[in-house]
């Protein structure tokens, strides 16, 4: 890749991942505005959840679509419209003052959304070299969700200082300044378009056919779907409340855990882009690993005997924002088992898997909530302690589901490899090869350096 070509690339890229960065702060603005909302809406827990649950509901319905699209469109179209549809939805959501106004704004919202994260990374196969791809990946991931900063810090500032409406319209400004940035800096390749014909529908359907029928793919919407949804709907949804209402930690500290939410994933994204990398065979492992940390997480805060220390919340927490950086493995498979005509396809196929997970687990947390506060077991308190916990024990079933399909879809993809003349060598092996390469890697590093030579071991 030429410096120009490069440089070009990256403001290209830069340019979507702000798009990225602004979606992510008006997807996790409702979130952090969960009692605000109560009160100017007057919303019991389940009307409140509906709120989200309608964005997220929105956001996953059209992914396929928004994949099928931006392979025919081109992923500049769909950002500019995105970050248009976003600033629409809260202009509406800044002066609702009903239930039912409020659901069109984060509707809006949703749409919104769905456009743009599939579409930036659309983007890295044309502007970047493969090997680039999944540290770009997780870095697109990284840098998005600091959008959950901007909700957490400054958001929550300007709602509390200011009121509902002047936080909502800063929001809105945030996407006309999204909208901007995309219309100018974005192109969808380096090369001219040839004039080529897009493809009909019927190519269309079958592509779509084709990318669903790739074991990979499916591999690919399990792996989301079952580490992708713990943190978003902490994040999105009932984090805040259960952290100050349940748990009794102030509003300082409960920012704070969100804030260490998205340094984890800071941290841990390059991290697992480089696994990715050096070990492509071992994705579906990691993805493995990543859900029994985070059910393990979540049995230990749920089975503590009153409210948890804080010091086991910040291990949920890290367990969780683990789950953000693991859960982009899965756009690596749906890029890896699919040409490049139809990889924005196959990965909207993918991204709903962890979306929809998000949604019904967070209506049920809410359903919940409602159900035990007309029982009488929360004692006259929405978000008790010990409602909350039964309420937020039902994402266990998710996360125990998603492993079993996560596991078959995995022995469907190492028949596929096996076909193909690659063979996943039991983990013992593959640990055993690592160590003698990293050995052998030691041993020559080791060697004199011959006389005349400038690099060490060779003549």
């Amino acid at each position: 890749m030429s410096g120009s070509r490069n440089h070009r690339a990256y403001v290209v890229w830069a340019a979507g991942v702000c798009a990225y960065l602004v979606a992510v702060t008006q997807r996790t603005t409702f979130g952090v505005a969960g009692i605000e909302a109560t009160e100017r809406f007057g919303a019991t827990a389940s009307q409140l959840a509906v709120f989200t649950v309608v964005q997220l509901l929105v956001y996953a319905a059209l992914q396929i679509p928004v994949g099928v699209l931006v392979d025919r469109w081109g992923s500049r179209a769909l950002i500019v419209g995105g970050a248009l549809l976003m600033m629409l939805g809260q202009l509406q959501l800044a002066f609702a003052d009903s239930v039912g106004a409020g659901i069109v704004g984060r509707l809006l919202v949703g749409a919104g959304d769905a456009t743009t994260f599939i579409s930036v990374l659309r983007l890295l196969p044309a502007w970047f070299e493969p090997r680039r791809i999944p540290v770009l990946t997780q870095w697109t991931g990284i840098i998005g969700q600091l959008g959950q900063i901007m909700s957490v810090v400054p958001f929550v500032a300007v709602l509390s200082t200011f009121g509902w409406t002047p936080a909502f319209l800063a929001a809105a400004s945030l996407s006309l300044l999204a909208f901007v940035l995309a219309l100018t800096l974005i192109r969808d390749s380096p090369q001219r378009k040839s004039g080529g014909v897009p493809p009909t529908l019927r190519q269309t359907g079958v592509s779509l056919a084709e990318a669903w029928r790739q074991p990979g793919t499916r591999l690919g919407l399990w792996s989301h779907f079952t580490i992708q949804f713990p943190g978003t709907v902490f994040v999105l949804m009932w984090g805040y409340p259960y952290l100050v209402s349940a748990e009794g930690v102030e509003e300082g500290a409960a920012s704070a855990l969100m804030t260490l939410f998205v340094a984890v994933g800071i941290i841990c994204g390059p991290i697992l882009g480089r696994y990715v990398a050096r070990h492509p065979l071992r994705r579906s492992t990691m993805v493995l690993a990543i859900a029994g940390a985070i059910t393990l997480g979540w049995l230990l805060v749920l089975l503590h005997a009153g409210p948890a220390p804080y010091w086991l919340l910040a291990l949920l927490v890290v367990a969780l924002a683990i789950g953000g950086p693991g859960s982009m493995i899965a756009f690596d498979f749906a890029r890896t088992f699919n040409p490049s005509t139809r990889v924005g396809t196959a990965t909207g196929i993918v991204n709903i898997g962890g979306f929809a997970a998000s949604l019904v687990s967070m209506y049920v947390i809410g359903v919940v909530l409602d159900i035990l506060l007309a029982s009488g077991f929360s004692e006259g308190r929405l978000y008790s302690l010990a409602s909350f916990r039964l309420a937020l024990a039902t994402q266990l079933v998710f996360l125990v589901l998603g492993a079993g399909a996560t596991l078959v879809a995995r022995r469907r993809v190492r028949r596929q490899l096996a076909t193909q003349g690659v063979v996943v060598p039991p983990i013992r092996q593959a640990v055993a090869r690592e160590r003698a390469r990293r050995r052998r890697e030691k041993a020559l590093r080791r060697l004199p350096e011959p006389p005349g030579s400038g690099r060490p071991g060779q003549s």
